[in-house]
């Protein structure tokens, strides 16, 4: 198959960040298709971009033989306010639009897979779909507008409107959607009418490619001891530093916490620099924040800490979603301490691979911790349970193998 993604956040090789698609395009190349990506300039965890693309409108990179990107500009206002981001996301749709009649004119596709959020995507995947005379499929990646209304992103009420028909409306016209947890699933059928049989489900997964190699040769006892982790039970949180994270829950457990018990946050996003300056206010000695780095440093990090860390904010919507990094803790066999309540808690506990704490709890969070610290062969057990329960269910060579299968076998009905 010729593969046209849309995906405004693919990652720049090496670039730290999700992953998700950077590593499924891999497969679907090495199975002996052709991809070609639509992708934004402004790197979705800084939300700068890079010099490289500073004046340019469009920069087309062939990464490999059968794998092309072509970045389009965005708006470099994204992470500036609401109003900045929501111009970035209708910049890329524009942009990228004209980028497939201006660069892409020549080529023919047999599908195109569009990932939201946001869903500026969809709308841009109808547009190609209609002028490329190509069906698509819509990935949901994050119930969009609901997480960005309760998170209090997003309060106009007129665009709350047209966002639910737009969202509406990429349904309706998508041959098939894919849903990346059950609850969003469950979600599509009895809330958005969403015909069952139009549904498939490849989740988010584990890399095992990067894990095995280095638990093959651990260098942790050195990494510790560079980064000043000796002695130190050290409890880390990779991910974006954003509203929705709601990372401020993890400088009030590390208030409350034994100064033994390290805080380490990987990542980047806009609530940073506010965080970084609560800690220092607060003079919290035992939080540690490291620059975003390549998912292979990332990997390395998680493998020297002790515990691994899920949390997002305190709201409805995120009891449907898993949480990315949850499947990076378990392929490295750490145990998962998680404060997301609903489908990622569910996960967790059928692996029988960490912990659950209240979200916005703190006083919860460090009781969990303490109970971790005190037990190393439960938390040996649990990481090694998440290790094969991610291998079994969720291997990402597999699930990029099933996708394939699920889009060919979707296309013969469309």
């Amino acid at each position: 198959m010729n593969i046209l993604l849309i995906h405004q956040f693919y990652l720049e090789k090496d670039d730290p960040g999700g992953s998700r698609f950077n590593e499924m395009t891999k497969v679907w190349v090495k199975e002996g298709h052709q991809v070609t990506v639509i992708a934004g300039m402004v790197n979705y965890v800084t939300g700068k971009v890079p010099a490289k693309y500073h004046r340019k409108k469009y920069n087309l990179t062939h990464y490999q033989e059968s794998l092309s990107v072509l970045r389009c500009y965005v708006s470099p206002d994204y992470n500036a306010n609401f109003l900045g981001r929501l111009f970035a996301y209708f910049s890329f749709a524009w942009y990228g639009f004209w980028g497939v009649i201006l660069k892409l004119r020549s080529q023919k596709f047999d599908v195109i897979v569009a990932t939201s959020p946001p869903l500026f995507v969809g709308g841009l995947a109808i547009l190609v779909s209609w002028v490329k005379s190509v069906p698509y499929l819509f990935e949901v990646r994050d119930l969009w507008p609901e997480s960005a209304i309760e998170t209090g992103v997003l309060k106009n009420r007129l665009i709350i409107k047209i966002s639910f028909w737009v969202e509406s409306l990429i349904y309706r016209r998508a041959f098939a959607i894919n849903v990346l947890t059950p609850a969003f699933k469950t979600k599509l059928i009895d809330n958005k009418k969403v015909p069952s049989g139009k549904i498939l489900f490849i989740p988010n997964a584990a890399d095992f490619s990067l894990s095995d190699s280095l638990l093959e040769n651990p260098n942790s006892a050195s990494l510790r001891e560079k980064l000043g982790w000796k002695n130190r039970f050290v409890v880390t949180y990779v991910g974006a530093h954003g509203v929705a994270n709601h990372l401020i829950q993890i400088l009030n457990a590390a208030s409350l916490a034994d100064p033994s018990v390290l805080f380490v946050l990987i990542g980047d996003g806009m609530q940073k620099p506010d965080l970084k300056k609560i800690a220092m206010d607060r003079k919290l000695s035992n939080v540690q924040f490291i620059d975003s780095v390549p998912k292979q440093e990332v990997f390395q990090f998680i493998l020297a800490s002790d515990v691994g860390l899920s949390v997002l904010k305190k709201i409805e919507t995120f009891k449907t979603i898993y949480s990315n990094k949850t499947f990076d803790y378990m392929a490295c066999k750490k145990p998962i301490l998680i404060a997301i309540d609903g489908v990622s808690r569910a996960l967790m506990e059928t692996a029988k691979c960490g912990l659950y704490a209240e979200p916005e709890n703190a006083e919860e969070l460090v009781r969990q911790i303490n109970f971790l610290k005190a037990n190393p062969t439960i938390c040996n057990q649990m990481g090694e349970n998440g290790y094969r329960f991610a291998k079994q269910h969720f291997d990402r060579n597999v699930l990029a193998k099933q996708y394939l299968d699920e889009i060919a076998d979707r296309l013969k009905h469309v």
